[in-house]
């Protein structure tokens, strides 16, 4: 028996994890089997280039714990997008991607190949399960749901979510010092989340908590409500700034400062048109049709917007993406890599394909959902319990778009 292991999509907190758990439990369910793992993704798939998994590497699976980011490297590839994989040279004019994948794992004799990846990961496991049956391959495909998103359908939790929740808030807990810098200090704090504010909202709960740490001074201006959230934006809700606005230049009035967690997809369609409008060309898009946020600047479009509404003194955007995700798993975490793991080595020996996670469909136990469930952009609750108390504590109305 051959088993293949890729990760792919951007990192998370659990990757190179994945792999050790699922090392870990091969190593007694089918001890001798050959493991092999495809470099970046399904681009080292469609190039043949992988690398094998020897004893050592066995015998040392747990050391892949204390690792962020992958061992085997990432990347964005579609399968269904034909286009896309001949323009980067993944496949020659005419080929098919998937068939490509397909002979590539069947001419290196896999027997399960498991994906480790978000919603863009497994939708294209998926297409690739789909045509391995078809076409009579006789392969089983599992796949582990990352993503700090915490976005895919029916998955309850994602791995790495709640990590990058809490590094997230850690990188907070340093910036948000520099309201100290200047008179009237603004900092937006953005955090990932292109369509799912729930990263936004649980690194602002995370961070909220630390501040029970502190013991305050407010005599000599050590005051809790100068470093406390003032606003709390994801996509989900509907963010009237003639609305907001008035409320935070009356913290900024109060405490000489204001402190806003903003998801980086939180109005992302409303600048996006206004890009779009100005310049008289459409944005671009990665292989999955995504536009590039880097590109659109949620942060400092509202940051413009705010700054005269606020009269602000200097304003600062950080973004804690890069940090936050590329953290090795806290304990929460990993004890949930390593129960997907289990299930996923189980499922994939008795050849049942699909992503193993906790199915929201079935009680949020552990199961192995079935590839079609499986889909992106799942969106935050915010009638969530946490989420309603926090944002009444810092005294903002919920709402429901970014309007402007």
């Amino acid at each position: 028996m051959k088993i293949a292991f890729l990760t792919a999509g951007g990192i998370a907190p659990c990757l190179s994890s994945s792999i050790g758990a699922l090392i870990h439990n091969y190593n007694t369910l089918a001890p001798d089997a050959e493991l092999v793992a495809y470099l970046n993704g399904y681009q080292g798939l469609l190039l043949g280039k992988s690398i094998p998994f020897g004893q050592e590497v066995r015998d040392n699976c747990e050391k892949f714990y204390k690792f962020g980011g992958s061992a085997i490297g990432n990347s964005r590839v579609k399968l269904t997008n034909k286009e896309d994989c001949e323009n980067r040279g993944l496949v020659q004019p005419g080929e098919d991607p998937l068939e490509v994948a397909a002979e590539r794992l069947k001419s290196d004799g896999i027997d399960i190949l498991h994906t480790i990846g978000g919603d863009d990961t497994n939708t294209t496991a998926a297409d690739l399960a789909g045509y391995l049956e078809k076409n009579g391959y006789g392969l089983t495909v599992v796949g582990l749901p990352k993503t700090v998103d915490n976005d895919v359908f029916p998955i309850k939790q994602t791995l790495g979510a709640w990590t990058a929740s809490e590094e997230s808030a850690k990188f907070f807990t340093n910036i948000v010092n520099e309201n100290t810098t200047s008179a009237r200090q603004l900092i937006i704090h953005e955090v990932m989340g292109r369509a799912c504010g729930w990263l936004t909202a649980h690194a602002a709960l995370d961070y909220r908590a630390t501040l029970d740490n502190y013991s305050w001074l407010p005599e000599a201006l050590l005051d809790k409500a100068r470093w406390d959230i003032d606003a709390v934006w994801v996509p989900e809700m509907d963010v009237d700034l003639d609305v907001e606005a008035p409320r935070l230049k009356a913290n900024m009035d109060k405490n000489d400062c204001v402190n806003i967690f903003l998801s980086e997809g939180a109005g992302v369609d409303t600048i996006v048109r206004q890009i779009e409008a100005e310049t008289g060309e459409p944005m671009k898009r990665d292989a999955f049709g995504h536009v590039r946020l880097d590109e659109v600047n949620v942060g400092q479009w509202f940051a413009k917007e705010l700054k005269e509404r606020l009269g602000t003194g200097k304003v600062l955007v950080q973004k804690s993406g890069y940090f936050a995700r590329s953290a090795a798993p806290n304990d929460r975490d990993l004890e949930l890599i390593k129960e997907s793991a289990a299930h996923a080595a189980k499922s994939a020996l008795e050849g049942v394909s699909g992503v193993a996670g906790l199915d929201e469909d079935n009680g949020g136990k552990m199961s192995t959902v079935a590839f079609p469930r499986i889909a992106g952009h799942k969106p935050f609750d915010i009638d969530t319990d946490w989420f309603v108390e926090m944002l009444g504590e810092i005294g903002q109305e919920k709402g429901a778009k970014i309007e402007h």
